[in-house]
């Protein structure tokens, strides 16, 4: 794929902890950022290291034995916010989420990666900053949530990749399901989320092996960096529409409650050329009436109705997804080879320890 893309020319806003520009993955990939947070510094301190993972997986370099990500030729805005350590919640109320999501929407960045996530969001400040994002044209991935399942017998969604003009991004295990942790109700595609490398506090002394939705949805939106670098004259809805369209889907071909359309397969994209962009104002998770085109206001008000509804109930067979080439190329293990679409470039070279670390 990189000899078709690596996402040159795309700016990926990372909405995080932070990012830390001196490591060795994002040496000059970091642009200046955005702090909407209360502490002492500015963006590029990272206080949870979480940022700077997530930023990795997008785009790090692989410089001097690092951290090779999906994306190397896309660039990193951070927007620093505050962040509960080591949970994946945001800690500071809606509206300092909304006010990081309407600031990555008025930048320069084409993506928003929003690897955070909270029940106690979803409110009017962030429903009308998400519609915002959303009319000025920006791509969102946010992590579906962690342990997130049913409480009463309804799902207990995750905010922001709850609100419809989010695309939600559930975590595959190394067998190509949902990782037993990965939240089911509104999710719209899956990527790998088990086992990947990052940063194990904000000391950047080691690396852990981290397993979490935050890791699938910068998967998610390092693919969407390689197709809209390709492809620079699409718009965010066609951007998502193809990567919908050519997920590897769930087994029974159906929506599912916990991965969705399926994994992520920017290969089938880039190199086979498959997928139709369709309607360049139309968001593919919104129906018709809902979409807005860039910059004009939208009508959803950030609802969780959509444009197609998951199938299944109760999971099982439905959440895991088809591989069309279990071998791998070069002998790729299959867990690391999803939809034969997306081979993890994760990589660390020259024997680098690794130490579990809970998931993120």
């Amino acid at each position: 794929m990189w000899e078709v893309s690596t996402g040159e020319g795309i700016t990926v806003a990372v909405i995080d902890s932070g990012v830390n520009p001196s490591s060795a993955a994002l040496e000059g990939q970091v642009l200046p950022g955005i702090d909407e947070s209360r502490r002492s510094g500015d963006a590029h301190d990272d206080y949870l290291g979480h940022g700077t993972a997530m930023a990795e997986l997008i785009a790090g370099t692989g410089r001097d034995n690092s951290i090779q990500g999906l994306a190397p030729g896309a660039k990193i805005l951070p927007v620093r916010i505050e962040m509960e350590e080591s949970s994946g919640k945001f800690s500071d109320g809606e509206s300092a989420v909304a006010g990081a999501i309407r600031a990555a929407a008025d930048s320069d960045a084409h993506i928003i990666n929003m690897s955070f996530g909270d029940d106690r969001g979803g409110g009017k400040l962030e429903a009308e900053a998400v519609e915002y994002a959303a009319s000025k044209g920006k791509l969102m991935f946010a992590g579906s949530g962690n342990d997130r399942q049913k409480v009463d017998g309804e799902d207990d969604y995750n905010f922001p990749a709850s609100f419809s003009e989010v695309a939600s991004v559930g975590a595959l295990d190394s067998q190509n399901a949902a990782a037993e942790f990965s939240s089911q109700g509104k999710v719209d595609l899956a990527a790998p989320g088990v086992g990947l490398p990052g940063w194990c506090d904000e000391s950047f002394s080691s690396y852990c092996t981290n397993s979490g939705t935050s890791d699938a949805s910068a998967i998610a939106s390092a693919a969407a960096a390689l197709i809209w670098a390709e492809h620079p004259e699409w718009t965010a809805n066609q951007v998502l529409r193809v990567m919908l369209e050519t997920a590897g889907k769930p087994v029974d071909g159906e929506v599912s409650t916990r991965v969705g359309h399926g994994a992520i397969r920017p290969r089938a994209v880039l190199l086979e050329g498959k997928g139709n962009p369709g309607d360049p104002d139309q968001h593919p998770l919104l129906k018709p009436a809902e979409s807005a085109a860039p910059g004009e206001p939208g009508e959803s008000g950030g609802g969780t109705e959509r444009a197609g509804e998951p199938s299944d109930e109760d999971g099982d067979a439905a959440d895991t997804v088809t591989v069309a080439d279990p071998g791998g190329e070069g002998g790729v293990p299959v867990g690391l080879l999803v939809g034969a679409g997306v081979a993890l470039a994760v990589v660390v070279a020259g024997g680098v320890t690794f130490a579990v670390r809970r998931r993120s």
